[in-house]
């Protein structure tokens, strides 16, 4: 060993006096030492979020799945006209040489589809996974995570691929070494099917998602009609026969050219979405208190998958709707998830549980710490059939996928 000097009974060299016994006192203490007192078995060491998400990422590859990664700035653009400016706010944003704005990613499911659908395989089967840093500005703590997920593209098989993309996501954590997590299911099929089935109009369905997708009771949503000091008759009017997207894209540029950013706290998007409401009730009957007694009844539905299936077709039966095509997906959908040898009776299903997005077209779902069931998911995603139409395919494209936030995952010393 280097920097060591040996020293070795060379000729004419004797040890000290008394060395010999004590170093044969020595080596028996060695060989014969004494026992230790018990201790705590040691804690396994904890993975890294790189070596979980490595974990993660070669059981994704092992079902089939094929790395994609794309570029870390992606269009600031795209992610602005998906969530609108209030989005602005979250995004690290730059500019290339000409001006145009950028952003670094923060998430993997629209840079993945963007890349499908410029690729050879766009409107036929494929399959992706990846895992790096995703960018989203966070108050007190890091704007930087690591990510790992998956997407599935063109499967006709829906009810099939919802199951494999939850299980494959849930083997993942576990393999990552997370402990364990509480799943909870939605359906936006079935959401819209019995908004739908209610006889509500088509603005009452995004007015209902988003404000359950940020926590507000059904009778804040239903009473809040009221106009706001910035709402005017003319703009109202000239919202009320606009889609959405072309409407809302009108109010953030109007505010613009006046040069409003926000008022009370609220960004331009916000505003926006606020005129949109307004103008969506000044054009709409109210709900009738039948129709909001039955959808309270709808949304109260939660438990596992089998007993939410029972309770749903009672509710459909009671309210003489025909639900019976989301229905049966529902329960096909969960009888792949048993088949996969998941604990579906662990699950929790909730009728209200749905995802402020657009492109949310059926099986929706989210994983946390089961020690913590109030954190942030650890694992979300589900169907998305839309997201394809949003960024410019002429029709919509079967998809469903699952993001793993490698830092929410409750980790321990992982699996071997």
């Amino acid at each position: 060993m280097r920097g060591f000097v040996h020293l070795g009974r060379g000729k004419g060299l004797r040890p000290p006096r008394g060395f010999v016994k004590e170093s044969r006192q020595n080596e028996e203490n060695v060989v014969n030492p004494t026992p230790p007192a018990p201790t705590a078995e040691a804690p396994a060491p904890q993975a890294s979020p790189l070596e979980a998400g490595e974990r993660a990422l070669e059981h994704f590859l092992a079902a089939g799945f094929a790395r994609l990664e794309p570029a870390v700035l992606q269009p600031a653009s795209v992610f602005l006209d998906m969530s609108g400016e209030e989005i602005r706010g979250r995004l690290y944003l730059t500019s290339d040489a000409s001006g145009a704005e950028l952003c670094l990613r923060p998430d993997y499911t629209v840079p993945v589809c963007l890349a499908y659908l410029a690729s050879p395989e766009a409107g036929r089967q494929a399959q992706y996974a990846y895992l790096g840093p995703v960018f989203r500005a966070r108050a007190g703590q890091s704007g930087e995570m690591t990510q790992t997920g998956l997407e599935s593209y063109g499967r006709a098989d829906v009810e099939a691929a919802d199951a494999e993309i939850l299980a494959l996501a849930l083997e993942a954590a576990e393999i990552a070494g997370a402990g364990p997590l509480k799943v909870r299911l939605g359906d936006a099929r079935l959401f819209d099917s019995a908004l739908a089935a209610l006889a509500l109009p088509d603005v009452w369905l995004r007015r209902m998602r988003r404000g359950l997708a940020r926590g507000r009771a059904l009778e804040t949503i239903v009473d809040g009609n009221g106009a706001g000091a910035l709402a005017q008759p003319g703009v109202l009017a000239a919202l009320e026969s606009a889609d959405h997207a072309g409407a809302k894209a009108l109010v953030e540029d109007l505010l613009a050219i006046a040069g409003i950013a926000a008022v009370g706290g609220r960004s331009a998007g916000e505003i926006a979405d606020r005129f949109l409401e307004q103008a969506a009730a000044r054009s709409q009957a109210d709900v009738s208190a039948e129709q909001q007694a039955a959808l309270a009844r709808f949304l109260a539905i939660s438990g596992d998958p089998d007993a939410a299936s029972r309770r749903l077709r009672q509710w459909a039966a009671d309210a003489g709707l025909d639900l019976g095509g989301a229905l049966d997906s529902f329960d096909q959908r969960a009888g792949f998830l048993a088949a996969r040898g998941l604990r579906i009776e662990e699950f929790v299903f909730s009728a209200a549980f749905v995802r402020d997005l657009d492109y949310y077209t059926g099986f929706v779902f989210e994983a946390v710490d089961a020690a913590r069931p109030d954190a942030k998911p650890a694992i979300g995603g589900g169907r998305y059939d839309g997201l394809a139409r949003r960024l410019g395919a002429t029709s919509d494209v079967p998809a469903v996928g699952a993001a793993v936030w490698i830092d929410r995952l409750p980790l321990s010393g992982g699996r071997a």
